[in-house]
């Protein structure tokens, strides 16, 4: 599915959806319309629980391995700059998000801490949200922001690496 190029009236590159937003909109396909033609997508607590955990702890890992070898280069040599403008990139919209949930839609902690990092993409900050409660409130409000979100961000890259193509 993330293969088959999508064709959009004035782009005049067709849009794919790639290895993340492929399998994330059958996901979506099949929750749907699973039930009505006998799809069993059932899985057990514990089998859930053991793939979120090794989910986290491989993507942590990769992460970790990929970026440890430069790290210290990347912030002596200017980095501590855009490790300030990711600071602030990630924080006020955090915050003004955090404060339009709590006051104007008086949603709890837990939803709110779900809804923030669904919105991010944000699998450590569930993992840690996970830790601190023991309702599964917070990963509905993740699951259903995240596949919006990761979509978003899919198509928006597209966008852009065909409107650089025209541009040059």
């Amino acid at each position: 599915m993330g293969s088959i190029p999508l064709i959009f009236p004035g782009i005049p590159q067709p849009v794919k959806l790639g290895l993340a937003g492929g399998p994330l909109i059958i996901a979506i396909l099949i929750s749907r319309f699973g039930p009505k033609y006998k799809i069993v997508t059932y899985t057990t607590e514990s089998a859930t629980l053991m793939l979120r955990e090794i989910g986290i702890a491989l993507f942590l890992a990769s992460v970790g391995l990929s970026v440890g070898g430069s790290f210290i280069d990347s912030i002596v040599n200017g980095g501590y700059k855009w490790i300030g403008y990711g600071l602030l990139i990630t924080v006020i919209p955090l915050l003004i998000m955090g404060f339009v949930v709590r006051k104007i839609y008086k949603m709890n902690y837990f939803t709110m801490c779900g809804l923030m990092a669904g919105a991010m993409t944000d699998a450590p900050a569930l993992a840690i949200v996970n830790e601190m409660s023991e309702s599964g409130i917070h990963s509905v409000s993740y699951a259903t922001v995240y596949p919006l979100t990761m979509f978003m961000r899919v198509f928006t890259h597209s966008i852009n690496v065909i409107t650089n193509h025209i541009i040059r």
